[in-house]
C-alpha cells in the first residue's frame, strides 16, 4: 500500500488540496487511489500514534485503521491520500528551540513503525517565516511571538534543517516539498504529485487556487487563452498564469499582514533573503522532490 501523507505546513493549505482532489474522487478511485474523508482518520491517526508507547505495534492496529477509513468510491485501493495539518503538532508547538517542527522525526518514525509494510510519502509546503510567524501568532488571540515560539530567533529558523533532519532519520520515506508562495503556479502539479498520476491523466481543480486570487474577467480570459492554445507544456502554462496574474490579480487576496511589533520593512526583507537561501539549500538536497515553477 502507498500511503500519501500531506502534513501542511500550518497556514499553507486550509484543506484546499483536498477540495480540489475531491472533484476527481471517482476518477481517482477507478485508478486505485483513495481519498478518505478526514473525519475518518485525523483524530484517529493522532490518537493511534500517541498510544504506540503504551501498546505493542501489531498488523491488526494497521488493519483496523484502514478498515475505519471512509471512502465508498474506492473499495480496494493501492494508494491512500491522507491530509492532516496537525500531524507533526498543533500550531503552538510548531516552533521550539529555533527549530521548525521539532517533533517531525518522532511522528514519522511512529508512522513508519505502524505502517512498516507500506510505502510512505510525505508532502508539505514551506512558507517564508516573514509571513509564517505572524500567521502563527494571529492564530492564538492575545499571544505574542515570544510566547508562541518560546523565544525563538526568527533569523535562525531554517526549513532546510527540518527537511535534512527528516531525510537523515527517516530515509525510507518519499519527500515532496514546495513553497507556499508558488502554489498558484504549480497547483495542478501538486495535485498530480499527491495523486501519483501522469500529466496525461485529466484532473479537475487545477485552477481552483488561481480563481481565488484572480478577477473573474482574468479567469475568463485565461480559460479562453488555454483553450485556444491546446498542447502547451506545463512550463508554458505557468508562464501564461504568471502573465495573467500580473494583470488580473486581486491585490487584496495577495496582501499579507506583517504587523508584529518591532518588525521593520528591512527586517522582513532580511527574513525573506534568508528564506530564499534556505530554499536554494533544499533544492540541492538529494532525495527531496522540490516542486518549483
Amino acid at each position: 500500500m502507498q500511503i500519501v501523507l500531506h502534513v501542511g505546513a500550518h497556514f499553507t493549505d486550509e484543506d484546499r488540496l483536498l477540495k480540489s482532489l475531491s472533484k476527481n474522487r471517482d476518477n481517482l478511485a477507478a485508478r486505485g487511489i483513495s481519498l478518505p474523508k478526514p473525519s475518518s482518520y485525523r483524530r484517529q491517526l493522532r490518537a493511534l500514534l500517541h498510544s504506540l508507547g503504551q501498546m505493542p505495534v501489531t498488523d491488526q492496529l494497521r488493519d483496523d485503521f484502514f478498515a475505519g477509513l471512509n471512502d465508498p468510491s474506492a473499495e480496494d485501493p493501492d494508494r491512500i491520500i491522507l491530509s492532516h495539518n496537525d500531524f507533526f503538532c498543533v500550531p503552538k508547538m510548531a516552533v521550539r528551540e529555533n527549530l521548525l517542527y521539532p517533533k517531525a522525526v518522532d511522528r514519522l518514525l511512529d508512522m513508519c513503525n505502524l505502517f512498516h509494510q507500506d510505502e510512505i510519502e510525505v508532502h508539505f509546503a514551506i512558507r517564508n517565516p516573514a509571513t509564517f510567524l505572524p500567521a502563527l501568532v494571529a492564530a492564538k488571540k492575545g499571544e505574542t511571538l515570544e510566547g508562541m515560539t518560546r523565544g525563538a530567533v526568527p533569523t535562525a529558523l531554517r526549513w532546510a534543517e527540518t527537511i535534512g533532519r527528516i531525510r537523515e532519520n527517516v530515509p525510507a520515506i518519499g519527500l515532496t516539498v514546495w513553497c507556499n508562495e508558488d502554489t498558484p503556479l504549480i497547483w495542478e502539479q501538486i495535485l498530480r504529485e499527491l495523486a501519483g498520476v501522469e500529466a496525461t491523466v485529466p484532473l479537475e481543480g487545477g485552477t481552483d487556487l488561481l480563481a481565488e486570487i484572480m478577477s473573474d474577467e482574468g479567469m475568463e480570459r485565461f480559460h479562453a487563452y488555454v483553450q485556444a492554445h491546446e498542447g502547451m507544456t506545463e512550463i508554458q502554462k505557468r508562464r501564461v498564469i504568471a502573465a495573467f496574474l500580473d494583470k488580473f490579480a486581486l491585490e487584496d487576496e495577495l496582501e499579507e499582514e506583517l504587523d508584529l511589533p518591532g518588525w521593520s520593512e528591512e527586517y522582513v526583507d532580511a527574513l525573506t533573503d534568508i528564506y530564499d537561501e534556505d530554499v536554494y539549500e533544499i533544492s540541492r538536497m538529494p532525495g527531496v522532490n522540490l516542486i518549483t515553477p
